[in-house]
Order: C-alpha cells, then structure tokens, then sequence
C-alpha cells in the first residue's frame, strides 16, 4: 500500500468539503487529477472510500478509517515540521481556526494581525461556523483551534477562557422598547427584525432559540455584518440581537439603544477549545498562547 502525503491531505479536504470539486480546490489540484488519485486510492485497497451522489460524497466504513489514520499522519508531521522550524529560519506552519460571528467580528482581527506581523511564515485558515459545528470539528481533527460559545456541548475538548460574549437586543433611540431596560427574546419576537445572511453563525444562534421559544421571526433584511445591521437598527427599520461589545462600539454613531436579554442563552462567553494541547504543533500552540494572553491583557 502506497498512499502519499498528498493523498492523505486531499483525502482530508475532500471530506471536509463535501465534494471532490472542493477538495480539489483546497488542495489546489485539477478535478481530474484529484479524481484520478482518489480512485487510485481505491483501486489499491480493493474498496470505495466514498459515495457518490448528486449531493456530494460521504464517507463509507473504510473511508472513515482511512480518515482517522490520516489525521493522525499529518498532525504528527505538522507536529516534526514545527519543532524542527526551531532550529531553522523560524517557526513555519498553517494553522486551521474556526469562530463563531461575535469573536470573528469582535476581536480576531486585530489579534491575528499582531499574530502573522511576529510570525511572518505562519498562515491562518479562518473560517466562520456555529459553534456548534466548530466543536464537532475540533473533535474530528478538522480543525486546530475553535473559538465558540461555551453553550456548545465541548465534551472531550479542552477549554480555556477566552472573554465574556453576552447578547443585547439593539433598537432605535426613537423606538417604542428604548425606555426598556431589560426583555427577552419572546416579548419582541412580533417585531421587525434585522438580521445577519443566512448561515451567519450568530444568526443560526438567534434562530435556533427563537424556535426552541415557539417562535419565529420576521426579517425585513438581512445584511453581511454586524456594522451594517447597527446602522440600519438606528434608521428605525427594525430591531436585531448583537454582541455587546458591537452595540457598545456603534451606540453613538447609529443612534441606538442596547436592551439587557433576559434569556438564559444570550448571557454566555467566548472560550477557546483544542482537542488536547499538549499534542498540537509548536506553531499551533504559539497561536493559542496569543490569543489566550491577548485575553488576559484586555482584562488588566
């Protein structure tokens, strides 16, 4: 049995992407040239390694093996390569993050460019997820580190504090709920609402417990980031649930006026998680180590 490297990656972003076209594209490969190393994968072991349908791909038994045994291939070689990066030029490595909307919005970007400025030959894959699904990838291997909500289930992971994270509900200062201090979800959810696109981590947060509430809302619009949806709230055009710390930043320049939530679910923070830390490459662990004293600094 003769699978390389390059089989073992492409295999990896084949699953994680749902299609051999995505996977090719992650591992920057033609279609047919991914095709042809997939089949050749399965032509050695005398068995399909994935389904194909209209769909996509998944996985079949072997295929979850062969997934498993590969993951622990390349994190052990990520694992070599950033120790041995210590006795060469410096630190090199690709390091996989996954967050939710509020910590993507909130705080990454100035902390991942500190981050890339001191490690010019570290890159990042930064992606937004529920955190939800950001657990169950950080579980599977699919990803390095997740920042989340500690709502999530983070059974068998290893979780550190990253920041408080609560949810308001922003509305006009003209609207008729601005002289509230406090609601909750249910009491607003006949309004107008203005939301994130769909697939928006926070939006599928917001969602998901409105309907756990029996209810569901009403979007007037839906827009691409938390900024924007501030702005519109300010017009009048409707009401929308936002992280603190945004409705704290854009109060005075959008005209609006944050209402404390009352719902268990929107009092929550922001954590970090890894499968097991002391496991992960040396570049990976040099990446958690930043973001966690970035933390503890905001805080002093």
């Amino acid at each position: 049995m003769r699978f390389d490297l390059i089989d073992l990656r492409l295999f990896l972003d084949v699953h994680e992407a749902g299609t051999i076209t995505g996977g090719a594209k992650r591992s920057h490969m033609t279609l047919a040239s991914a095709s042809e190393r997939i089949k050749g994968m399965e032509d050695i072991l005398g068995v399909n390694l994935l389904v194909r349908d209209w769909r996509g791909v998944q996985v079949t038994p072997a295929g979850r093996t062969l997934l498993h045994h590969a993951r622990g291939v390349l994190q052990q070689i990520d694992r070599m390569r950033g120790e041995l990066d210590h006795y060469g030029k410096g630190l090199k490595g690709h390091v996989r993050l996954l967050c939710n909307t509020s910590a993507l919005s909130e705080y990454l970007p100035e902390i991942l460019s500190a981050f890339l400025t001191q490690y010019s030959q570290i890159s990042i894959d930064l992606e937004e997820r529920p955190s939800y699904e950001i657990a169950d990838a950080v579980r599977a291997g699919m990803a390095d580190i997740g920042l989340v909500a500690n709502s999530a289930d983070l059974q068998g992971l290893e979780v550190y504090d990253f920041r408080p994270d609560p949810l308001v509900l922003i509305v006009a200062n003209s609207h008729e709920l601005a002289t509230r201090a406090s609601i909750s979800l249910s009491e607003v959810a006949g309004y107008d609402f203005i939301g994130l696109l769909e697939g928006s981590a926070l939006q599928e947060h917001v969602t998901h417990h409105a309907r756990r509430a029996g209810k569901q809302l009403s979007y007037r619009i839906r827009l691409r980031n938390i900024d924007a949806v501030c702005r519109m709230v300010g017009q009048g055009i409707g009401i929308a649930v936002v992280p603190k710390a945004a409705a704290g930043r854009y109060a005075r320049s959008a005209r609006i006026k944050r209402l404390s939530l009352t719902d268990t679910w929107a009092s929550r923070d922001l954590v970090l998680c890894v499968r097991a830390a002391e496991e992960l490459p040396v570049y990976v662990k040099k990446m958690m180590e930043h973001i966690l004293n970035s933390a503890t600094s905001r805080r002093s």
